[in-house]
């Protein structure tokens, strides 16, 4: 296959639709990790496509949507400084904080600047010596890299007007949250393909092992979903547990090791704060000390930040998937993607965006 449209051929939809419903003889739950995948999911309608039975779980793989509140609010601190320039992507700018959000404090006069890299906000700060420039860095392995390498960049520059607020979280410690939550009803999981590009896969091969659940490294067109869904049910169904790599085009077992490399020379592994979801143990990166000039939490003294979440959201259940968007009393109503409650309704990776763009009034029989 080399054109997308390979990847959305009608055909061969059906032929996996027809080789599922010949696999399957009883009830399965699989969670989708990555929000990319559950907007594909709802969009093409594949969970309403699968046999009688098989139930998708939608994950907490939005990074803008896991990202905490204090961290919003930190953000928005730092922007309301006159000495400051706050440079983020563009989808951060509309995730509710506390009391705004960074888009209203930009129209406000905050210098608050959409880039596309970080490293252009390295290069930011070189042409601004007079102003601090701090980057929100967000996201999932995905984009630890390319932040690293800002930091690194930055070092070599021996830039003191740069630095970074991170809030970088990771997917296998989320994982093992789900799976060893009391009410947990996750059988197997498609792991995100554009993680694992970077990461590899070996590191969800202990969890496969120890919760004997399936683990399917999967792409994001209707095709790769319908066939990683396939090749989790076919494991379900013959009592194995273990990981395969639907993504082959893209993953490999060892991922991107000269990105490992740098997440490595310029990261530590800490507890993180999920937004919606609480905390969860050794789940997040944050600089090491060796780099702690670059820290922006250290440099102006915000650690102290604390925030509640809206009392109608429920992004947290959604998150983890515990409830759907159309089981929320705001959804549609008082939350929608111009009068956002919560992330997930913000993001173009949040399953509560994913629904109300396609519609979505009635899931599995159940209305809204």
């Amino acid at each position: 296959m080399r054109y997308l449209d390979e990847y959305r051929d009608p055909a061969l939809a059906r032929a996996l639709l027809e080789e599922l419903r010949a696999t399957a003889t009883r009830p399965w739950s699989l969670m989708e990790v990555c929000g990319g995948q559950t907007h594909t999911i709802v969009r093409q309608g594949i969970d309403e496509l699968l046999p009688a039975g098989i139930r998708m779980i939608h994950g907490p793989g939005c990074p803008v949507c896991v990202t905490p509140l204090e961290t919003l609010d930190r953000a928005m601190a730092i922007a309301a400084r006159p000495d400051t320039v706050l440079a983020s992507f563009g989808d951060m700018l509309r995730v509710p904080g506390s009391h705004t959000d960074l888009l209203a404090l930009k129209a406000r006069g905050a210098d608050v600047r959409v880039v596309y890299s970080p490293m252009d906000a390295v290069k930011l700060a070189q042409t601004c010596p007079d102003r601090h420039v701090v980057f929100l860095a967000v996201g999932f392995e995905t984009t630890a890299p390319a932040n690293a390498m800002a930091v690194l960049r930055a070092a070599a520059l021996d830039l003191s007007n740069f630095s970074l607020l991170v809030s970088h979280v990771l997917v296998p410690p989320a994982m093992t949250a789900i799976l060893d939550a009391p009410d947990c009803q996750v059988q197997g999981f498609l792991a995100a393909g554009h993680v694992c590009a970077v990461m590899g896969f070996s590191a969800y091969e202990p969890i496969a092992a120890r919760y004997r659940v399936p683990i399917v490294v999967t792409g994001f067109e209707p095709l790769d979903l319908l066939e990683g869904i396939l090749l989790a049910v076919r494991q379900l169904e013959s009592g194995r547990h273990g990981v395969e790599n639907q993504y082959a085009r893209a993953v490999r077992r060892t991922g991107n090791t000269a990105a490992q490399d740098a997440v490595r020379a310029v990261f530590r592994v800490t507890d993180r704060t999920w937004r919606g979801i609480g905390p969860i143990r050794a789940s997040g990166l944050t600089l090491a000390d060796e780099y702690a000039a670059f820290d922006a939490v250290r440099r102006f003294d915000i650690a102290a930040v604390r925030a509640e979440e809206h009392p109608d959201c429920v992004a947290g259940e959604i998150l983890t998937g515990a409830r759907i968007p159309t089981d929320c009393a705001a959804y549609g109503t008082r939350c929608t993607p111009r009068t956002p409650l919560g992330a997930p309704m913000v993001s173009s990776e949040g399953t509560c965006a994913a629904y109300y763009n396609a519609g979505r009034t009635t899931v599995a029989g159940r209305a809204a």
